[in-house]
């Protein structure tokens, strides 16, 4: 392994009993910790590589999983990673393949015995390459019936990353929330073309205000930035943001990484097979997402019509609409 891998790689070990009892909790108390590996294309901090990390480390901390890690992992490199993991007997690999999709479907061909699950817009292959997707959008459009109704220009804008399915699911999800409680509302979208570039979010952002948006959904890190530089509310999303911004964020399209964890571990605890869609665990209705807020931001029949469609969510009487295709 290159010297860039050894730098950024770091072991995290722990042990005692799993807290937060889940379905799968008794498959993964195992005696010896399962040997697992994440792969980060963009450092720790970003928002999404922070909530696998941090779902990665409690596990490590409850005994569950051996972790080793890289991060800033860039997309010519990646495959070489995988591959140096598998070598080293990492029993399971999380991480992303946005970039190199063939490849890593590849390096999984060649390591049967490893489980590979990752976040990707392909599908699952073979035994042993999982998928999963980032699915945060109930909260998201939840979110967006706070700003629709709070919108004082009925102009809201996003900026995301760069439209693939994932984020575009994301961002379409917003703007229908937006859309429910507000039809007259205007939309401005933004692509930085990146996944981790503050300070291009925060000139996103601020493009988005000076034409007129006056809250601001940010799907990147830095976006927040420029909604407290010009004195306007935003939208967090996959962390809550609100303690690092208290009087910007108002509210958050909260991501938890550990239910997929955990059903990727149960089957390599019993030795099945780990080449399926693990997404579904993500949803506000499996625990994998929901929406946090501050009250009294929003109007108060707009948090009320809110935490009504939320149940509804959860109850499984209201799915979101999923829009795959770029927003406009």
């Amino acid at each position: 392994m290159t010297k860039k891998f050894m730098m950024s790689r770091r072991a995290i070990l722990a042990s005692g009993m799993a807290l937060g009892a889940s379905a799968f909790a008794p498959s993964l108390r195992a005696a010896t910790p399962v040997k697992v590996a994440g792969i980060h294309g963009s450092p720790v901090e970003n928002a999404w590589n922070s909530v696998l990390h941090k779902a990665l480390q409690d596990a490590a901390k409850d005994g569950t999983i051996e972790y080793v890690f890289s991060e800033g992992v860039s997309g010519t490199d990646y495959p070489r990673a995988m591959r140096e993991y598998a070598e080293q007997g990492a029993k399971l690999i999380i991480g992303e393949t946005f970039p190199v999709e063939k490849q890593a479907r590849e390096v999984a061909a060649d390591y049967p015995d490893t489980a590979f699950v990752m976040g990707s817009s392909g599908k699952e292959a073979g035994d042993n390459f999982g998928v999963f997707g980032t699915w945060n959008f109930d909260g998201a459009y939840l979110a967006g019936m706070l700003a629709g109704k709070m919108t004082k220009s009925n102009v809201v804008g996003s900026v995301g990353a760069m439209p693939i399915p994932e984020v575009n699911m994301l961002i379409n999800a917003f703007a229908a929330g937006v859309k429910a409680v507000n039809p007259d509302a205007k939309h401005l979208v933004t692509f930085i073309g990146t996944f981790f570039d503050p300070p291009k979010a925060r000139e996103a952002g601020l493009a988005q205000i000076d034409a007129g948006a006056d809250i601001l959904f940010g799907e990147r890190i830095g976006t927040a930035d420029a909604a407290k530089e010009r004195g306007i509310r935003s939208v967090g999303s996959l962390v809550d943001y609100t303690p690092r911004y208290p009087d910007t964020v108002f509210a958050n399209a909260l991501w938890n990484f550990r239910p997929i964890l955990n059903a990727a571990l149960a089957d390599v605890a019993s030795g099945k097979p780990t080449g399926r869609d693990y997404t579904a665990y993500g949803l506000m209705k499996e625990g994998g997402s929901d929406i946090v807020f501050v009250k009294g931001i929003a109007p108060a029949d707009a948090e009320a019509a809110m935490e009504a469609k939320r149940a509804e969510i959860k109850a499984g009487t209201f799915d979101v609409p999923r829009v795959a295709d770029e927003p406009k």
